[in-house]
């Protein structure tokens, strides 16, 4: 007998067992069918949707179909009480008889395919009880879900692929395109914009887009050295940190509700990564660093990539230089300014060099080995220009100025220098802004399993995780960073 619930198939997942024979069999059974009610989950509920007869029984029920559309018309099932789907049946309220004539007994049904299975949790391996299974699949059901309308996905590098298919599979297909395909009404493209060509961007015009960014907590390795992201945004509305009009993690946070369970959990992740010393691409010790100024206020000011969509979306300073003129202005000539460029900067990959002569003339010290977390625990405050350092040093209380717009500016957590739209009237709590950010807004991928997990899930992995390339991306990134090192030094 096959169990009722499943891991959906998601492109290279490799899925343990969620199921096997030996449950407590002591659930509550009403509350067990509520449950696959409320989320929609048993049988082949990753499939498309498709009508089912009115009569339904085991031979005229399309098999590969999401059940609870086939169901959605049904007025009556007949079923052997040995088929799992009879559950569903029950669940969804359409009357149910039996094919040998016996009577429907629901709480031998529920025990016999859901209580007396042992359900397991994915991606630690321990007991889970039947409601608990249930509502893990809701959440793949969920994502599934959301990415029914995707007909294509453009602009994605190879090297990025096998983690951002799971996380954008539609239940048939992630549609990863070349070209942009003939679009219905109700189509809809996840596109990585940076890498769109101006003939795909034109064949888009008047169709639905889908924004796909990296997520704040991407992976335990840079992109610029092609390690995969393991956290991917995927916004309607438009991209976080372009501030000229409104996107999904600032409606959330301007119109959200984050009853108390919610609160819980973000007060609980956000201890987690702080414990963790994770930052958007490392993980390094949660101490903090030594003070090299002594009992000077010291203040850390993070450089950015200067052509970043970021920096030129609007809002945000236009070069590192004037972000470091204006913080040794604002915190004056006692403090002990540090400047951290980023890695893909100092990786001769990108735009944001700054002299070195212009740089000790503003900081007292550059930094750049030290991983972000501890360095972020060791100052006194921040100035950023957009940067997420500026939201990872909220996580560990540190007060921040911000001189551009990014997501997490004009909620009442931050000194504000930039134009802060107008649209952000909310105020918010630092743990609402961790649930909207880590909890409801990105989605996830566990690198053990290829799963689509839970924000947590990816916070344990990240802890001890190291990153990993196939031999073809190490190749690029070797060529990468030699080429790296020749423009610096003929900038130098």
């Amino acid at each position: 007998m096959r169990p009722l619930l499943a891991i959906p198939p998601f492109p290279g997942a490799r899925p343990p067992v969620f199921a096997e024979p030996g449950g407590a069999g002591c659930d509550d059974p009403d509350e067990l069918l509520a449950a696959l009610a409320h989320h929609r989950v048993g049988g082949c509920y990753w499939g498309a949707a498709v009508d089912g007869p009115a009569a339904l029984t085991a031979d005229n029920w399309p098999g590969a179909a999401d059940p609870w559309a086939v169901l959605a018309k049904a007025r009556s099932a007949t079923l052997p009480a040995d088929d799992p789907r009879t559950l569903l049946v029950l669940a969804a309220g359409v009357p149910l008889a039996h094919d040998d004539g016996g009577a429907v007994d629901r709480t031998t049904l529920v025990r016999l395919h859901l209580s007396n299975w042992q359900w397991r949790d994915p991606f630690s391996g321990r007991a889970i009880s039947a409601l608990q299974a249930i509502a893990l699949s809701g959440f793949w059901r969920n994502l599934i879900d959301a990415n029914r309308s995707i007909a294509a996905v453009l602009g994605f590098a190879h090297w990025k692929r096998p983690t951002v298919a799971p996380l954008l599979w539609n239940g048939r297909e992630s549609p990863f395109r070349r070209g942009v395909p003939a679009l219905g009404p109700t189509d809809k493209v996840a596109v990585w914009r940076s890498r769109l060509s101006t003939a795909q961007g034109r064949a888009l015009a008047g169709h639905t887009v889908l924004e796909v960014e990296d997520g704040f907590l991407r992976s335990a390795g840079l992109g610029a050295d092609c390690v995969p992201p393991l956290s991917i945004i995927v916004d309607e509305l438009g991209v976080h940190f372009d501030p000229n009009g409104p996107s999904g993690i600032e409606q959330l946070l301007e119109h959200g509700r984050f009853p108390p369970e919610l609160i819980e959990r973000a007060n609980a992740l956000r201890q987690a990564v702080v414990a963790g010393g994770l930052s958007k691409y490392e993980r390094g010790a949660a101490t903090p660093l030594n003070r090299p100024g002594g009992g000077q206020r010291h203040v850390l000011v993070p450089g950015q990539v200067e052509d970043d969509r970021a920096v030129t979306s609007g809002g945000a300073l236009a070069s590192n230089l004037e972000l470091l003129r204006r913080a040794r202005a604002e915190a004056g000539p006692d403090a002990f300014l540090i400047y951290k460029p980023h890695p893909d900067v100092l990786a001769g990959h990108r735009k944001g060099l700054i002299a070195d002569a212009e740089m000790a003339a503003l900081a007292d010290q550059v930094e750049y080995d030290a991983p972000m977390a501890p360095l972020i625990a060791m100052v006194d405050e921040l100035h950023v220009n957009s940067s997420l350092a500026g939201f990872e040093a909220l996580l560990r209380g540190k007060p921040v100025t911000v001189h551009g717009v990014p997501f997490y500016a004009g909620w009442g957590l931050t000194i504000d220098r930039g134009p802060v739209p107008a649209r952000r009237t909310a105020r918010r709590t630092l743990d609402e802004l961790v649930a909207a950010a880590y909890l409801l807004y990105p989605r996830y991928l566990d690198p053990e399993t290829g799963l689509p997990c839970p924000a947590e899930v990816l916070v344990q992995r990240l802890t001890g995780a190291a990153p990993s390339l196939d031999p073809g991306a190490a190749a690029l990134v070797a060529l990468r960073r030699a080429t790296g090192r020749v423009r610096r030094l003929i900038k130098a």
